[in-house]
């Protein structure tokens, strides 16, 4: 829970991660099966998760208002920076396009939550599906996505050849976010997944971006800082294990991506011996 804390505290990003940017396109392809149109909507995370996926919603939905949800003050502010447009931009004016306010959203306000790639990151996922729920209205959806336990295969396989603790944490399987949505009281959880590989020209820069997608917080994770000779011999371990030579040699990760929707039903009534 600290590890994941300090993540949550770290400086804002000049950019989303780009494979989070992607996840967000595949994910908002699927709401084409959603017949619902939300008057207001919430965005979760959305500096982490896609501000180019929050673009393809807010046009998806432009007269839907929507509340962004950041938790810490400097994320705060640099979400209603980059949430709404600026003011030489032709979207500012658009009649049509209804406001975003970044908050927390009343309860049993919204027809959709949107989290993209941020359940996984939480220390107190069950608590934050709880909070999603209360967001909804009754009948509204909400759609999630997350990283699945297959994710970065290969370079665990690298790490228990060497004797190192993981590189990262136990990921969820989407069986398991399933179960946890039908106990915080959605109905129809539709669970799938899919592989995403990605591939880079060296160990270098492989690990820039990977430090773009989040922190190690596997409680035996490495106790302390690593020294440089220790980088190097990382580095060395990478590009003589990972090399894909169906890829020209780059390097080669496999990430489980892991979506989901469920809806909020309608609280059942009572039952009692007359009802």
């Amino acid at each position: 829970p600290a590890a994941a804390m300090r993540w949550q505290r770290r400086p804002v990003p000049a950019t989303s991660a780009w494979l989070h940017e992607e996840v967000a396109r595949r994910m908002e392809e699927r709401l084409e099966w959603i017949r619902i149109m939300p008057a207001h909507w919430v965005h979760w995370h959305p500096l982490a998760g896609g501000i180019e996926g929050h673009a393809l919603l807010r046009r998806r939905y432009p007269k839907a208002r929507c509340t962004v949800v950041e938790n810490v003050p400097a994320w705060q502010a640099a979400a209603a920076a980059r949430c709404t447009p600026r003011w030489w931009q032709p979207a500012r004016w658009r009649p049509t396009l209804a406001a975003v306010q970044v908050g927390t959203p009343a309860a049993g306000s919204a027809q959709m939550v949107w989290a993209n790639m941020a359940l996984h990151a939480s220390a107190e996922p069950q608590a934050l599906i709880a909070r999603w729920h209360d967001a909804l209205a009754s009948d509204g959806f909400l759609m999630f996505s997350a990283f699945g336990p297959d994710t970065l295969s290969e370079l665990r396989a690298v790490y228990a050849e060497a004797g190192w603790g993981p590189p990262g944490c136990d990921f969820t399987d989407m069986h398991d976010w399933g179960d946890m949505l039908v106990h915080s009281w959605f109905a129809e959880p539709v669970m799938d997944m899919e592989r995403i590989v990605l591939s880079w020209s060296d160990a270098q820069a492989m690990l820039a971006e990977l430090r773009t997608l989040g922190v190690n917080l596997h409680p035996a994770r490495h106790a302390g800082l690593r020294t440089p000779r220790w980088r190097e011999r990382l580095g060395e371990r990478l590009n003589r294990a990972l090399a894909d030579a169906s890829q020209g040699g780059r390097l080669s990760l496999t990430f489980e991506v892991v979506y989901g929707h469920a809806f909020k039903p309608a609280p059942r009534v009572a039952l009692a011996a007359q009802s």
